[in-house]
């Protein structure tokens, strides 16, 4: 899985080179802002399944063709199928957050998400606006630091514009 040590690491590598004064201080600024993200992992953790929710449904009050028969709010199975999914992506923006780096979604939530998506007919629209819901209901102080908030953003949007 990708750290922003293994990212500075293999970067230099690939070029042939031992890690730079800049390479060094870009895993410094990380190592400097991690209990900004430990802090947004934390918080995630203990509201993941409201936040989940809540964006599910913002998600399918933009999108109500998605109640029509044989799409994803159609049936319970379906509502789970899609609640399950937003969920795993709220997940592993929280494993980003303790790893440092995009690892996690990387791997195993956007390589060949787009694909799988299409070869199954469903539309990511869907996944960009429930993320993008819980990206704009952040709030600093109320659910926690500006920092920690910036940091849980960013992965946020790295997320959205990998769907879209």
């Amino acid at each position: 899985m990708k750290s922003v040590v293994t990212t500075a690491v293999s970067s230099a590598d690939a070029a042939g080179r031992f890690p730079s004064t800049s390479d060094l201080e870009s895993v410094q600024g990380s190592i400097q802002r991690s209990s900004a993200r430990l802090e947004a992992a934390e918080k995630l953790a203990g509201n993941l399944d409201a936040v989940a929710k809540e964006a599910y449904d913002a998600c399918i009050k933009k999108y109500p063709y998605l109640n029509d028969s044989g799409q994803a709010n159609s049936t319970d199975t379906y509502k789970s199928k899609c609640l399950r999914d937003v969920k795993h992506y709220m997940r592993l923006i929280q494993y980003c957050l303790v790893v440092g780096g995009t690892g996690p979604l990387d791997e195993w939530g956007i390589a060949g998400g787009r694909e799988v998506y299409r070869a199954l007919g469903l539309p990511t629209a869907p996944y960009v606006e429930a993320l993008s819901f819980a990206r704009n209901r952040g709030c600093a102080d109320r659910d926690m630091s500006s920092q920690a908030l910036t940091e849980y953003n960013a992965l946020l949007d790295y997320a959205i514009n990998s769907l879209s």
